[in-house]
């Protein structure tokens, strides 16, 4: 074996039992066991990328950055191929956590991803932007009670939250999470596009903006989009929790699942066992199905200053006092 052409070798017996236990002991949640024999099977295995990719892998998990940087650069330092390997991916995920923009935008750009502005000089150190991923969905608190929100995608490894995520989740509208790079699950489109849907892996930037929940009677549809349209307005938001709000069990949210687009079509959960007028365990349809009737009392959220929230829920009933009025106001994130 050639230690500086770095001729590619099958890992002997020995690292691959230390690598799959380690592996074991990760899926139980033992990550310092598992770090034990991951840093063995490097020392076994010094010139093979996958060792160091598995201790990034490691660190990822635990929210080590440092550490999960210094192992991912000694990864993709040993890789046979220029783009396209997903331990940049990782060093990427890493970069971004620490805020090293430098090393982010190579590692995006050895991926394969085009990221706008120089790659060398003072602006490289700035924060990328114009990456113009679009929109997907973030799945909040995977390991626990999972919610999956719609959030704008700022680069590759983050995601802003732009739903009005539940007081459960923790989360706040507008906050920025750091997200893994492989989805779990997708949400699909009547038109035909598909939109993957990211697990978070921690709070990256937090919102100052607070999440109320309100009653609301709204006469009509048309009463409850004037609230949406007015908070959007002032730079905040309003959510309908009442419609946009279904209940998965967790096959069916890491599988492709029709998104609510507003469209008139009743989208069936294939583990909703309910029927009309006696709902089951998993009995929360998406609102607006035909002949469905609407039902003038609402829990909505609102995202809005302190300041701003009741002026504004005012300011929507006095464009409507004879359809439209609100009650038990309650701040709770």
């Amino acid at each position: 074996m050639r230690i500086f052409g770095k001729v590619r070798h099958r890992p002997s017996a020995s690292w691959r039992q230390a690598t799959d236990r380690a592996f074991t002991l990760i899926g139980d949640g033992r990550y310092e066991d598992a770090g034990a024999l991951l840093t063995r099977a490097a020392d076994l295995e010094p010139w093979l990328s996958e060792s160091w990719f598995n201790l990034a892998l490691l660190h990822k998990f635990r929210h080590d950055w440092e550490q999960a940087r210094t192992a991912g650069l000694r990864a993709v330092a040993l890789l046979d191929r220029e783009a396209g390997a997903p331990d940049w991916w990782n060093v990427g995920i890493a970069a971004t956590a620490l805020q090293d923009w430098p090393l982010a935008r190579r590692a995006w750009q050895a991926y394969g991803l085009h990221v706008s502005g120089p790659s060398h000089g003072a602006a490289a150190a700035e924060e990328p932007t114009g990456m113009q991923l679009g929109s997907a969905a973030v799945r909040l608190s995977p390991e626990g009670e999972a919610e999956v929100v719609w959030g704008r995608r700022i680069d590759p490894a983050r995601m802003e939250i732009q739903s009005i995520p539940l007081p459960s989740s923790g989360r706040r509208w507008g906050e920025v999470v750091l997200h893994d790079g492989v989805p779990h699950g997708e949400r699909t489109t009547a038109a035909g596009p598909s939109y993957p849907v990211f697990d978070e892996i921690e709070l990256w930037a937090p919102s100052p903006v607070p999440t109320w929940v309100v009653l609301v009677e709204a006469a009509t549809e048309s009463d409850r989009d004037a609230l949406e349209r007015l908070a959007a307005d002032a730079g905040f938001a309003a959510e309908d929790w009442s419609s946009s709000v279904r209940l998965l069990c967790r096959a069916c949210s890491e599988s492709a699942m029709p998104a609510d687009e507003g469209d008139g079509t009743v989208h069936l959960d294939p583990h909703d066992h309910s029927s009309p007028g006696h709902p089951g365990p998993l009995g929360h349809m998406t609102q607006g199905g035909p002949g469905e009737l609407w039902v003038p009392e609402r829990e909505c959220g609102l995202a809005a200053p302190a300041a701003l929230v009741r002026g504004l829920l005012d300011g929507w009933v006095a464009d409507s006092p004879d359809t439209r009025e609100w009650r038990d106001l309650e701040e709770v994130c």
